[in-house]
């Protein structure tokens, strides 16, 4: 048995253990001052080799509100990478300072890898193309908060579906809840890879695929917007011709129902419209400071505090 756990992957944890997270972190919010010193003394490694704003505020404010303390970088050029070290070395040292690492690499497999070596619980906060489960155990605390439920709902997921990493977690993650339905709405190029409707598929998930989000939208409990990622693209000429393929309207969001929320992992360029933020279902700002709360809630966990 290992001697610690890690989150590398969605499945990592049970279906219990993720409704018992996403109930820790409403404990959280309903009283967060009763977590202020729960991680007095420990010091969480924040290692982002690649670059982002929300995933690594959202993890160092978390440790920070739970009174714990973050070293780390967010430019690989300023660690020892740069001096050709590997990542086994790097996980091995960084792990002699911090109770526990977060790692974002644009290399699919590196959390992996990284958790293998570190002498402390890993959590991988995105690798390349592949899972970002921090976002998605942030998007089942948003479901749960705003909907009420994480079964049987009728998803729609828009946009980006071949390198969406955000997309390809929440998918597999919610297939595992029962009754779920998904529909995939992308132009073809950017359509969904065939390693997550085969996963799903396993568990007797029904999804269909369209390229119209206008007629999807009716049957929709969720809509999960997502960016077309210019630096997912070898080719400049294909990223504008498809960057412009969905965008989101309040026009549009009068085909939706009354009560289906709109998501997003942010940041977004244009495939959400501003006019849409005013509109009560639209619940992406709302996601971020959920993000927050489950990072907690995940901290917690992992150091078994």
């Amino acid at each position: 048995m290992p001697r610690f756990r890690n989150l590398i992957d969605p499945s990592d944890f049970s279906v219990d253990e993720l409704y018992e997270l996403v109930a820790d972190a409403q404990k959280i919010i309903s009283s967060p001052d009763n977590f202020k010193h729960v991680a007095d003394g420990k010091i969480l490694a924040s290692l982002f080799y690649e670059p982002s704003t929300r995933t690594k505020f959202s993890f160092d404010s978390a440790m920070l509100r739970l009174g714990g303390q973050v070293i780390g970088f967010s430019d690989p050029s300023t660690s020892s990478t740069a001096k050709g070290e590997t990542i086994a070395d790097s996980a091995k040292t960084v792990s002699q300072y911090a109770d526990i690492i977060v790692v974002r690499h644009p290399k699919e497999g590196t959390a992996r890898l990284m958790s293998k070596f570190a002498d402390c619980p890993v959590i991988n906060a995105g690798d390349g193309g592949h899972q970002h489960p921090t976002q998605t155990l942030t998007d089942l605390l948003t479901i749960m908060s705003c909907v009420g439920r994480l079964d049987n709902l009728s998803v729609g997921v828009c946009g980006d579906l071949k390198f969406g990493r955000t997309i390809h977690s929440l998918v597999t993650c919610l297939a595992r809840f029962p009754r779920n339905r998904f529909v995939f709405i992308s132009p073809d190029e950017l359509s969904m890879p065939a390693y997550v409707k085969e996963t799903i598929s396993k568990h007797g998930v029904e999804f269909c695929e369209t390229s119209d989000l206008e007629g999807s939208m009716p049957q929709l409990d969720i809509l999960y917007m997502s960016r077309v990622q210019r630096e997912r693209f070898v080719s400049e000429e294909e990223y504008l011709r498809l960057k412009d393929y969905f965008i989101l309207t309040a026009a549009k969001m009068q085909c939706a129902k009354p009560d289906m929320i709109v998501m997003h992992p942010l940041p977004r360029v244009n495939e959400i419209a501003t006019e849409v933020d005013s509109d009560p279902r639209a619940k992406y700002f709302e996601q971020v400071r959920f993000g927050m709360f489950i990072r907690m809630a995940l901290i917690m966990k992992l150091l078994n505090l």
